[in-house]
């Protein structure tokens, strides 16, 4: 799907989420990203094959 060059990390690779947005929709809280990853404002991600990664805990700085 990248078009980019160098291309952009694929669906599969464990930096996906460095992959070029294509398409932002705030108001809904999702993007695409150029590889086919949709990542959602609680950080899941749904992935091209269907599969979905769930939110990750965000740890803030402690007090």
């Amino acid at each position: 799907m990248c078009q980019h060059q160098p291309q952009c990390p694929p669906a599969d690779a464990p930096d996906r989420e460095a992959a070029c947005l294509v398409a932002f929709h705030p108001e809904q809280g999702w993007g695409l990203l150029c590889n086919g990853v949709v990542l959602f404002d609680d950080s899941g991600e749904l992935l091209p094959d269907g599969r979905s990664i769930p939110a990750r805990e965000l740890l803030g700085c402690a007090a």
